[in-house]
């Protein structure tokens, strides 16, 4: 259970993160990027699934880079959702969501080597 809420916090201070690195994308404050860190979390848990099955022939085709672009849907879609977060583009929501992916494996490697079972 800490684990998952370290990890919220952690990709809440990810999502300032891309706000402060690149003009395209803004969070109002932590707030904020807390609850889009959890809205992204949802979208990802729930919509993603079923958009990377729809579009698994395109995403074949092209070698799994559509799948860029179903992250940066999700990543346009949370910000449209919430008043706390904006983002420019749609190119903005795929640099957005690319800088915010690299900041989550970072993340998940840290937080597995912390909470790593010892023995």
């Amino acid at each position: 259970m800490i684990k998952i809420v370290v990890r919220w916090l952690l990709l809440a201070a990810a999502l300032l993160l891309v706000a402060h690195v690149y003009t395209g994308v803004t969070v109002t404050n932590f707030t904020s990027a807390m609850v889009a860190a959890l809205v992204l979390g949802l979208l990802n848990a729930l919509l993603r699934p079923l958009l990377v099955l729809l579009t698994l022939p395109v995403t074949v085709i092209t070698l799994g880079l559509f799948l860029f672009v179903i992250n940066a849907l999700m990543f346009y879609f949370a910000a449209e959702l919430l008043s706390g977060m904006s983002v420019a583009s749609f190119g903005a929501a795929l640099i957005g969501s690319l800088i915010y992916s690299l900041c989550g494996m970072v993340i998940d490697a840290a937080l597995e080597r912390i909470f790593a079972p010892r023995g």
